[in-house]
């Protein structure tokens, strides 16, 4: 498995890493064993860069205690990311944001003890809050930094003003957002052209656009109440016909150079900066083991022009249905 450096401040970590929270929440039912069993064929494969959140699971901890339990043995080789930023006392959760500073601490205590560790690794403002200043959050990682309860400070889901008001007063590391083949929207709001300007790595969640990516999809209405997928903008009516035509042709590319989808979507991103490390999560050790494959894909130039003449903006559809994350990751 390859390495990659995440902004200025030291992070090195696997060149692809794995998100956690299908294995807890928002993919359907899932199987606790099946999830810590991937979690330690991901070690096992060199993947040393796992993700989670305070919001995954639900409000108490299950996915988080969950990736703890999975490398208690092996902690000191792994980087978790974890985050903070939501009201887990809304109803529904993930609706209200909280990011004052008592709260931020309160989240890393908890973080830490589910974690079962003394240090968080990557600690990430889950979305902006609009009520508290960027600047006070970064102080208050900043200060937990200090304290050696945290060792790197992220941002998710936010844009480049936000991110450079973070960076003067805390170094921010890594950003964590929405980037794939399908999801291009960050490539328009001159939050790459900031990255690379501040040194700050990018890690893109959903690289394989949710799963549409995979080759394993179905219409919306036959995902389960409790998938996301059936509510996405992208496996809605039209959309579903044309993000699947074009998976299909994306098929083709990936079959004639002997890969998957998934590889040569992964590869894709790989390629589109030496700061990139896209977090695809599975439940399906199979599936991991396909994935890490895509570090040693070598996509050419020819490769790169067919995807962007199958998919020159991304998918068809919306990332989140209007009124919701996407009102608050624009500054």
């Amino acid at each position: 498995m390859q390495t990659r450096s995440l902004g200025q401040q030291g992070l090195k970590v696997s060149a692809i890493g794995l998100g956690t929270m299908g294995m807890s929440m928002a993919y359907g039912s899932s199987n606790e064993d099946e999830g810590i069993a991937t979690i330690r064929r991901a070690h096992e494969l060199g993947v040393n860069f796992f993700d989670t959140a305070e919001l995954y699971g639900y409000g108490n901890g299950h996915n988080e205690k969950l990736l703890g339990q999975a490398v208690k043995d092996f902690r000191d080789q792994v980087v978790l990311a974890t985050k903070f930023g939501f009201d887990m006392t809304a109803d529904p959760l993930g609706t209200r944001f909280n990011s004052r500073p008592e709260n931020i601490r309160k989240v890393a205590e908890n973080s830490l003890r589910y974690l079962q560790t003394d240090y968080i690794d990557v600690f990430y403002q889950h979305i902006p809050d609009p009520d508290v200043p960027i600047e006070e959050v970064a102080g208050v990682v900043g200060d937990l930094i200090k304290e050696g309860k945290v060792k790197y400070f992220g941002l998710s889901n936010t844009g480049p003003n936000t991110i450079r008001k973070a960076h003067s007063i805390t170094p921010v590391s890594v950003l964590q957002t929405e980037y794939s083949i399908f999801e291009r929207e960050i490539e328009d709001n001159d939050i790459i052209t900031t990255l690379n300007e501040l040194g700050i790595g990018l890690v893109p969640y959903s690289p394989l656009g949710r799963g549409f990516l995979t080759g394993a999809v179905k219409p919306a209405q036959e995902y389960a109440e409790d998938d996301m997928r059936r509510y996405d903008e992208r496996w809605q009516d039209e959309n579903y016909t044309y993000n699947l035509r074009a998976t299909e042709q994306l098929h083709d590319l990936a079959s004639n150079k002997g890969i998957s989808v998934a590889e040569l979507a992964l590869a894709w991103l790989l390629t589109q900066g030496e700061h990139i490390v896209p977090i695809p999560g599975t439940r399906n050790a199979k599936r991991l083991e396909q994935n890490t494959r895509a570090v040693n894909v070598n996509l050419t130039q020819t490769d790169l022009q067919r995807i962007k003449e199958i998919l020159p903006h991304g998918s068809a559809g919306s990332r989140y249905p209007a009124g919701t994350l996407e009102n608050f990751t624009r500054d």
